[in-house]
């Protein structure tokens, strides 16, 4: 017979838990270890303070959960408040929702605030689902959540979590206290209301009353306050950076409901729709906007039936809604930098937005469906989806971005990979025409570089001409200086160009044609790119933009205005290359066919190799 080893048995008896865990939830774990008690489903002095590690992305993201519950109470105002006190290094930031909506009786507000607990728990229709993110969305930012709500005025029904005394707490069962009635909210609750924020300026603050003795009356017959005292888990240390965040983010996030009616405030300050589409004609980019173009245009919408489960075809599928919307690219594309980046935010990467019931989930980039190319900065695509396919866009309980299932992504890039990549090529060919935009009637700094070289090289490219050339040299080079004229360039501008230089950049869109073409006619190298080979979208392109005076960390933005012609960089390096090139295939070409065929075949082939490469 073996004898169990006591020291063992009391080794495996004994938690081995942090300095900081709550007391009440230690002392029911030896209870239950030594004593055999009832083990609880949850054990709620630790499972509170991990729920406060459930991970938003962001305190904004956080604040979500509580604009979502006052969407579903149909609240026409909804307030964010972030109140600082205090100093530098040591600052107290208090932050408060405040929704006009439904607002709760007793018995609901003591579901609500159960972990768990939802009038709507696995209804797919709203916004709200399950029971989960009022709670851990306030926890998240501070250990206590204060609850008011109403449903008669002066009649305020409060309740508080507090991690603090839910871990003292030595109960298997913790249960929640019953509501407090209250016929005044506390001073502190009622300062959001009778004081102006101290951010922004208090002249741009739209104050909930000028009378602060009206506040219970302005208050209304319902409506419901989510308070979080002394927040001790900020994504930002500053209560103006903190509410600036919330206005870039919840204007895009609730950018349907605020179009719809909904007065959303951040600090007093109410907060207008960003459209990422730019399809909104109330928009906040409009306002920046003195041209004619001020909404994006829409190039198709089609229904894409997704299935539910992969697994269980019982289940059936369910519609989305895809658009594509292609921004008026022509007329916003010479914009002032500040107006595209700052004001517009037409670089933010905002590519793909998908809306869950008409409440967006995720806005950012989806290289599976689109590209990671500088063209992508001008359309936009937009996908929407009710609540029956949150599993195939795999949506969690923080509704907090979205994992899109393979069979949900592939269906649908079947039903629009095609508009994408025509859309894709549609942009590529006008920002390749706009390389001819940049110097008209002047010749580039690489053309100027290979021209000043040429007298240095070691073989001297052959510019005899026949004699019938001679005697019509000035009629042959205007008509080349008409095939080769820039937009914005007269015939006389382009004719003095072309005589004055041997070394010709030129740009051409064609799907069919080697990623560059060579012709020496008249004594000149005439270098032509093709802008649809994907050397010029994944190399000449990238190369040229770093030699942009004013280069903004990547985002494409010096594309959209004509920078002053740099002498040197990587971009001329690479032009040089080609132009060594031209020159070299120009000139054995003239002096040999058959060497003109093989350097053809040669073109051909390169650039079909290339090609494969780089797509695949």
């Amino acid at each position: 017979m073996i004898t169990p080893d006591t020291d063992t048995q009391e080794t495996e008896l004994t938690p081995n838990w942090g300095t900081n865990a709550p007391r009440g939830g230690m002392a029911v774990m030896n209870r239950i270890l030594k004593d055999k008690a009832t083990v609880p489903l949850f054990f709620a002095q630790t499972l509170i303070q991990s729920l406060r590690d459930v991970g938003y992305n962001h305190t904004t993201s956080a604040l979500c959960e509580h604009i979502d519950n006052a969407i579903q109470a149909s609240a026409t105002e909804v307030r964010v408040f972030f109140r600082q006190t205090g100093k530098k290094g040591s600052y107290s930031t208090d932050v408060a929702v405040y929704d006009n909506g439904s607002g709760m009786s007793p018995n609901v507000a003591k579901v609500a605030m159960a972990f768990g607990g939802s009038m709507n728990f696995d209804n797919r229709e709203g916004i709200a689902r399950f029971g989960m993110g009022m709670k851990t969305a306030a926890l998240s930012m501070s250990p206590v959540f204060e609850l008011y709500t109403w449903q008669e005025p002066r009649a305020f029904y409060s309740m508080v979590l507090d991690v603090e005394e839910i871990g003292k707490d030595r109960a298997n069962l913790v249960q929640l206290p019953d509501p407090t009635l209250l016929s005044e909210l506390p001073d502190e609750v009622m300062d959001f209301f009778r004081k102006p924020m101290t951010w922004p300026d208090h002249q741009d603050q739209e104050l909930f009353t000028l009378n602060s003795e009206s506040v219970p009356e302005r208050l209304g017959r319902s409506g419901t306050i989510a308070y979080m005292p002394q927040c001790d888990r900020l994504t930002y240390a500053r209560a103006r950076t903190l509410a600036e965040h919330a206005v870039k983010e919840i204007s895009r996030v609730y950018r349907r409901a605020i179009s719809e009616g909904l007065a959303l405030y951040v600090n007093n300050r109410r907060v207008e729709p960003f459209d990422p589409m730019y399809a909104m004609p109330n928009g906040r980019h409009t306002k920046f906007l003195k041209c004619a173009a001020k909404t994006s245009r829409l190039i198709i919408a089609k229904q894409v039936e997704i299935k539910r489960s992969e697994f269980d075809p019982e289940l059936g599928s369910a519609p989305i809604t895809v658009k594509i919307f292609k921004l008026p690219v022509e007329e916003w594309y010479h914009l002032p930098r500040k107006t595209l980046k700052n004001d517009l935010r037409v670089f933010d990467g905002l590519t793909v937005s998908i809306l869950r019931n008409g409440r967006e989930v995720f806005a950012g980039p989806m290289p599976k469906l689109t590209t990671r190319h500088s063209v992508t900065h001008w359309y936009r695509i937009q996908i929407e989806f009710g609540g029956a396919l949150d599993e195939a866009f795999g949506v969690a309980t923080n509704k907090q971005g979205v994992r899109p299932k393979g069979y949900a992504e592939e269906a649908i890039k079947d039903a629009v990979g095609s508009d994408v990549s025509a859309i894709n090529d549609e942009i590529k060919r006008f920002q390749g025409e706009q390389n001819e935009l940049r110097s008209p009637a002047k010749s580039t700094a690489s053309e100027t570089k290979a021209d000043e070289a040429d007298p240095f090289q070691m073989k001297g490219l052959d510019a005899s001409t026949s004699p019938e050339e001679e005697a019509q040299i000035e009629a042959n080079l205007r008509g080349l200086a008409l095939t080769l004229k820039r937009a914005n360039e007269t015939d006389d501008q382009a004719y003095e160009r072309i005589k004055n230089s041997k070394y010709i950049l030129a740009f051409h869109h064609d799907e069919y044609w080697p990623f560059y073409d060579v012709k020496y006619v008249f004594g000149r190298i005439i270098l032509t790119i093709n802008t649809a080979h994907p050397f010029y979208s994944k190399l000449y392109e990238p190369v040229r933009k770093l030699d942009a005076l004013e280069p903004e960390d990547g985002d494409g933005a010096e594309t959209a205005s004509a920078p002053t012609e740099p002498k040197d960089g990587p971009g001329v390096a690479l032009d040089l290359l080609l132009l060594s090139l031209a020159r070299t295939q120009g000139r054995l070409s003239r002096a040999n066919e058959e060497a003109h065929k093989v350097l053809e075949n040669l073109r051909r082939e390169w650039s079909e190799t290339y090609r494969v490469q780089l797509t695949h």
